[in-house]
């Protein structure tokens, strides 16, 4: 379990700036960060890079528009209460052109406005939108946001806290969590104790598991702060393999602060805040 609170708001800068222009060793590749030395002989192939499609779903249109879930889509299709272009529609597989006109119970719906929403999550919150123990949702917090549904870009763990993206930009969703990007995801961490250098040092140089190796593109101690303190930055795999790197090497984390993902940063974002991104930075992310 982890505990503790530890001050972040000095660091979005500094370990993001480290973080970014860190060398990333040979490791971090399409195998969550890890290498195998017989990796060459099982490598799977890469999918393509998804594309911003024109046609989507008629359950997914719906649930963007925020008539309802994805879902209850499939049950609304189901019944004949939805009509494209004058036709009914109850095939579930239906997928809707940019021209088409859809309506629902009658009254016609309007092509979604899409939104792209930026959260500094705090402690205690899940991410996930259908959490079977009904514990807080970090969703309540930008559900105000827009009139839309969105959904967040990536998974973040409930005692976790820090930067989580929001948005009803499906394509947009699934180019920012395809593991070919390798999007920077960098964390400001209070450990149990302090760290010794060598270890520090190793994060970077690999950490063994059997026969693989986990290496992490950037680690560094924050400066001005406690030898407790440190910045790590993730691009390929789960946070859990930092937990792991950690834990082999004989420490736990108190405390996990997402400071930086991909170009966006916590500046001037309080925590429990939201904001909603510029045009800028949604034309960066696309070109991503």
């Amino acid at each position: 379990m982890r505990g503790g609170k530890g001050k972040t708001t000095s660091t979005s800068g500094k370990t993001g700036s480290r973080g970014a222009s860190g060398k990333t060793t040979k490791a971090v590749g399409q195998r969550g960060g890890r290498t195998n030395q017989s990796s060459s002989q099982r490598k799977k192939p890469v999918q393509p890079m998804p594309k911003f499609a024109e046609d989507v779903r008629l359950n997914k249109y719906l649930a963007n528009a925020g008539i309802c879930s994805r879902r209850e889509a499939d049950v609304l299709i189901g019944t004949g209460v939805v009509t494209v272009n004058g036709e009914i529609i109850t095939e579930l597989g239906f997928k809707v052109k940019p021209t088409d006109v859809v309506r629902y119970d009658g009254a016609t719906i309007n092509p979604q406005t899409k939104h792209y929403v930026l959260l500094n999550k705090p402690k205690d919150f899940v991410t996930r939108a259908d959490d079977p123990l009904g514990r807080r949702n970090a969703y309540t917090l930008v559900a105000k946001s827009c009139k839309e549904f969105l959904f967040p870009v990536d998974k973040m763990g409930r005692e976790d806290m820090g930067l989580i993206l929001y948005s009803n930009d499906g394509d947009m969703i699934k180019k920012l969590s395809h593991p070919r990007l390798n999007i920077s995801r960098i964390y400001h961490l209070v450990l149990n104790k302090p760290i010794n250098p060598e270890h520090l040092e190793q994060l970077t140089s690999g950490v063994r598991f059997g026969e693989d190796v986990y290496k992490l593109p950037a680690a560094n101690q924050v400066q001005g702060k406690s030898l407790r303190e440190i910045g790590v930055e993730i691009r390929t795999g789960r946070f859990r393999m930092i937990e792991r790197m950690l834990e082999k090497l004989g420490y736990s984390i108190d405390s996990a602060d997402r400071v930086q993902f991909g170009p966006l940063t916590k500046k001037d974002l309080p925590r429990g805040f939201f904001r909603h991104l510029t045009e800028q930075e949604v034309a960066f992310l696309k070109m991503m």
